[in-house]
This record gives structure tokens, C-alpha cells and sequence, in this order.
């Protein structure tokens, strides 16, 4: 359920993508010199403008009998909008490996996740069985548990039990339960960003897990001829529905990823959401987002009747999007048990130099981790 809206190319230096934030329009003169520039200042006059034209475009909502229709029927729309574009619509996200080191586990694992003595923790708290829970698997699975780029040795003698609901997944209960590093992509769309990940990274320990809402994406990512069953399962999932588990177990993922996905589902069902994915989280794993901000160029846009809600629109296809404030986030991150690492405004000017248009993005950037403890 990819955003369906390119995000653009970020800025370029030496075939290397740079950090955003590090390509400041210092003088206005030069402002078609490049593609792109990071974190530009908005004057007042811009920012009262912005508001002027959500108020305006806000005051006529889409009817009840409409809206309801883009709830029950989202799965069509999305499938409507990757059979007409099938995989020709988004470029590969390479840039993410720049904002998000963390995708990168064969560079540094866990290094940057976790100092030495929150290692030490972890061991700790898989050790002590401090979730409460009953299963008990037997030594003889020969399970290991991960921490950094060296996996440890069971943890106790081969005639004791172990209460391991949340770590040690033995082989063969779900894909990718002999990996040591499992990453997890909400609304992979055709997969822009798993297969960047599946090329960089080589380490066997690697799995990673890609749903979405379309079923029509699914199947163009199953069939993509980049995609190794034994490194990575795609499924269809609706992040919204409650009754529906996930493959995994709940504290089995070192990362989960959200890029212009959240902001497609109703308000109303985000929090839920992000409730159930941060249960599936190790603890000291992570969470990463990249959606859109509030004022962003996409929600001048639109037109009235256009709104469902309050700052959350439908487009001319049927699908979805909402546009968030840092602290919206905040809140439901917060709210579902995780501690904040990052949560960055990504306000960016793109150019048209060949159409001589200036273009205004809001994005936002988010890190938040699951707590060792508690």
C-alpha cells in the first residue's frame, strides 16, 4: 500500500545519496541550480498561505455514504491503482540506506541500535524470562540468540528448559524462524524497498517479511525475479484488521519499516495498528517511518469535496492519505510502548528546472525503539 505519490529524488553527490538536511538554498538567486533543497525556512506569508488553502479545501468533506465505500472497498482501489501502474511507477529507494542504517544489518546489526552495556541488558532479560510467559521449548532445538554480528550460545545447559515466547523461535515455526536478523516492510507496494535490501545485504542471517494491502501488489512482488523465497516472504495483510495475525510471533523483529503507508489507513485505526506491529518487535528493536507531513505540496492540492476528515484526503483514484504533525506521531508511537530516537521534519524544496517550478515537501522522519524492559 505504497504512497501513491513518488517522494522524488533526494540530493545526489558523487553517486552517493547524502543525508537530508545537508543541502541549504543559501542564496535564492540559485535555486534552479539544483534538484532539490533540505530544510528550507518557510516565511510567515508561506506558512499563512498553506493554512489558508487546508481551511479551504477542508470545508466541503466527502459524503457518509462515499466514505464509507473508500473503508470497505480499499482493497479494490489499491488493486486498481497497481494494475494500471504495476511496477513502473515507483524507483527504488536506495536513500533509505543513508536515513535508515538500521536496514543494513550486514554494516553494523545491532551496533547502532544498542550501546555495549544495553547488550548486556538484553542478555539479561532473555536470559531471566522476564515476560512471564509459559512456553517452554526443549534445549535439544539448538536455538541461538542473536546480539550484534555474533551469535551467542544458548543461553543455559542443554537439561534445562527455557521460557522463550519472545526469542528463541525454533526452525520451522514460520519463515525466516532460523534468521537472526528479521526485518518487516507494512505496505511494500511492488517492492521499491525489499529488494534494495535483499541486493545489499548477503548475510544468510538476513529475512525479510514485505506485506501490503493489494493482493495485485503481492503477486508482482512474488513474481519480480529478484525475489528468493528463502530470503524473504511476502504476504497480503490488512494493517487494520485485528483478527488478522501476522506470521511471525510477537518479539521477533529487529526492525519494522512504514514508508508512505501509515497515512493511507482512517485515523481512527492507526492506533491499533501501531499497537499490534510494535508487539512483534524484539525488545531494542525498531521502528522506522517516513510519511507525510502537514501543509505538504500534495495537501495544498487538493480540491474541495476531496476531504474525508480533518487533514486526511481521498485521491481521484479512491486511495487514501492522511498528512501528520510530529506530534500525532509522537503520540502513537509513544502510546504503543515505544521510546523516541529520532522524529525530524523533512521540509523540502524540489525544482523543475526545466519547467521552472518550485515544489514544497513536508515529509516526516521517524525512529522509535522498543524499551529493553517494562
Amino acid at each position: 500500500m505504497d504512497g501513491s505519490f513518488p517522494e522524488g529524488d533526494p540530493a545526489v553527490v558523487c553517486g552517493k545519496r547524502q543525508q537530508f538536511g545537508s543541502r541549504f538554498l543559501s542564496d535564492p538567486a540559485r535555486v534552479f541550480h539544483h534538484n532539490a533543497w533540505d530544510n528550507v525556512e518557510w516565511s510567515e506569508e508561506q506558512a499563512a498561505e498553506a493554512e489558508r488553502k487546508v481551511r479551504e479545501n477542508s470545508t466541503q468533506r466527502v459524503c457518509q455514504e462515499k466514505q464509507v465505500d473508500y473503508e470497505i472497498n480499499a482493497n479494490k482501489y489499491w488493486n486498481n491503482f497497481y494494475k494500471i501502474h504495476e511496477n513502473g511507477f515507483f524507483k527504488d529507494r536506495h536513500w533509505l540506506f543513508t536515513e535508515f542504517p538500521e536496514l543494513a544489518p550486514s554494516q553494523n546489526h545491532l551496533k547502532n541500535l544498542l550501546s555495549e552495556n544495553e547488550r548486556s541488558k538484553v542478555y539479561e532479560y532473555y536470559r531471566s524470562g522476564e515476560d512471564g510467559s509459559n512456553l517452554i521449548i526443549e534445549q535439544q532445538h539448538s536455538c541461538s540468540v542473536s546480539l550484534g554480528d555474533k551469535t551467542q550460545p544458548p543461553l543455559m545447559e542443554e537439561s534445562v528448559t527455557q521460557k522463550l515466547h519472545h526469542l528463541e523461535i525454533c526452525a520451522n515455526e514460520f519463515p525466516g524462524s532460523s534468521a537472526t536478523y528479521r526485518i518487516l516492510e507494512v505496505g511494500c507496494g511492488v517492492g521499491n524497498t525489499v529488494f534494495p535490501i535483499l541486493q545489499t545485504n548477503n548475510d544468510p542471517r538476513l529475512f525479510v517479511y514485505c506485506c501490503d494491502f493489494s493482493s495485485t501488489a503481492v503477486e508482482l512482488v512474488q513474481t519480480n525475479s529478484a525475489y528468493d523465497p528463502s530470503r524473504c516472504f511476502a504476504f497480503v495483510h490488512d494493517l487494520c484488521d485485528e483478527d488478522k495475525s501476522y506470521p511471525m510471533p510477537e518479539n521477533s523483529l529487529d526492525v519494522i519499516i512504514l514508508i508512505f503507508v501509515l497515512s493511507a489507513i482512517i485515523p481512527d485505526k492507526m492506533q491499533n495498528a501501531i499497537n499490534r506491529l510494535s508487539m512483534l518487535l524484539k525488545p531494542g528493536g525498531i521502528m522506522l517511518l517516513r510519511d507525510y507531513g502537514r501543509y505538504d505540496m500534495a495537501q495544498l492540492r487538493f480540491k474541495k469535496g476531496q476531504c474525508l476528515s480533518e487533514n486526511f484526503y481521498v485521491r481521484g483514484d479512491g486511495t487514501r492519505v492522511y498528512f501528520f504533525t510530529q506530534d500525532e506521531l509522537d503520540t502513537l508511537f509513544t502510546t504503543a510502548g515505544l521510546e523516541k530516537v529520532q522524529n525530524l521534519v523533512d521540509r523540502r524544496l524540489q525544482v523543475n528546472r526545466g519547467k521552472q517550478l518550485t515544489m514544497y515537501r513536508v515529509w516526516i522522519q521517524c525512529k522509535y525503539r522498543k524499551p529493553l524492559s517494562g
